[in-house]
């Protein structure tokens, strides 16, 4: 068995992981030797640990695994405590070496969140940072599209086995993650669906992978306040974007900040943040970040879309206040709003608010 087969072995086992197969290192034995010497061999659904089934699946699917023995497994990952013994990968594993920030956050975002994660992403992909998050629904959804449309890399992590991809809506975008330059990773075998220890485990991998972590909103507990926490013991920037003081969606972001985290605005201050901290990150320069322009999609709009484009000016107009203009319901002035925002023809202010694009 080589080193590389012996820590799939590892993997695909439940009571072990980097720090418990390091110790064995540290007596002088090679992984190989430590799997041989390992008495509880037992794969997490029981039965021998079958490396050579893995191995195949991961060629049924274009996956390739790395691990602490390949060249290709990210330094920046490797030097983490407790850092993964294989990491599935769908894409290129270029991508987890580049210069990365993480941007995380809720679920349940408001609409002023998923614009400001999409810009930020934005300019700084424009910027060649990599921008990696956990390919979950909401701020980490809006983080992926807005690094892809501003033509860099994302990396998506997930808390299942690549084959059992969570969430199912976000299927479409992982493809697309790793068919333009970036990938789609995870620690766990195939077959390992999401669970309450998956994620935890997934946010920990987010942050090692990231020079810094934003987080755009989070409710005062949740995953992405776990990835804080981990980036903070990491040594990691942990920033945050402020949002309203009565939305329950920014309570996290302003505990963090309240608690020495440091408030951003956009991707100058992400930029001036990182480059200071880490001099060896190869940054542009962070006096004049690209500027987010609306690229319009010239694809015939739908009569909600029209209707709603119509009640809107530079200014902005309330989203209740566009309900009322347009007799349509909320759902549907929700829906013709973002299709509008993903389409470069409306954008979205605090306090859920819809206007025009900015004049360039």
């Amino acid at each position: 068995m080589t080193d590389k087969e012996a820590y799939i072995a590892f993997n695909l086992t439940e009571r072990i992981g980097s720090v418990g197969v390091g110790a064995m290192l540290a007596k002088g034995m090679s992984v190989a030797e430590a799997w041989e010497s390992y008495p509880c061999r037992l794969s997490r659904a029981g039965g021998e640990v079958n490396v050579a089934s893995e191995l195949e699946k991961a060629e049924k699917y274009g996956v390739e695994i790395f691990t602490p023995a390949d060249e290709g497994y990210p330094a920046q990952l490797l030097a983490r405590r407790g850092h993964p013994l294989a990491l599935y990968v769908k894409g290129d594993v270029k991508a987890l070496s580049l210069p990365s920030v993480a941007i995380v956050g809720t679920r349940r975002a408001t609409a002023y969140g998923l614009d400001r994660a999409a810009a930020t992403a934005e300019n700084l992909a424009a910027s060649g940072i990599c921008i990696v998050s956990g390919l979950a629904l909401g701020i980490d959804a809006e983080a992926h599209k807005g690094a892809l449309a501003g033509g860099g890399a994302t990396v998506g992590v997930i808390g299942s086995g690549l084959d059992e991809f969570y969430p199912r809506e976000n299927r479409g975008l992982a493809r697309e993650i790793a068919a333009k330059g970036g990938a789609v990773i995870s620690e766990f075998p195939f077959g390992r669906p999401p669970d309450q220890k998956t994620f935890p485990q997934r946010n920990r991998i987010v942050a090692g992978l990231s020079r810094g972590v934003l987080v755009v909103e989070s409710r005062l507990s949740g995953g992405s306040l776990i990835t804080a926490g981990d980036a903070a013991e990491m040594g990691v920037p942990v920033m945050a974007l402020p949002g309203r003081v009565d939305s329950p969606s920014s309570a996290g972001c302003l505990k963090l900040i309240r608690d020495g985290a440091r408030l951003v605005r956009d991707a100058r201050d992400i930029l001036e943040e990182i480059g200071s901290l880490f001099p060896d990150v190869p940054v542009p320069d962070t006096a004049a970040p690209p500027r987010r322009r609306g690229r319009q999609d010239v694809s015939p709009l739908s009569p909600a879309e029209t209707a709603v484009l119509d009640c809107i000016d530079r200014e902005g107009v309330c989203m209740d206040g566009i309900v009322r203009a347009t007799g349509l319901s909320a759902a549907a002035v929700n829906a013709a709003a973002m299709s509008l925002r993903l389409k470069g023809r409306a954008r979205f202010l605090p306090g859920n608010i819809l206007a025009l694009p900015r004049e360039d």
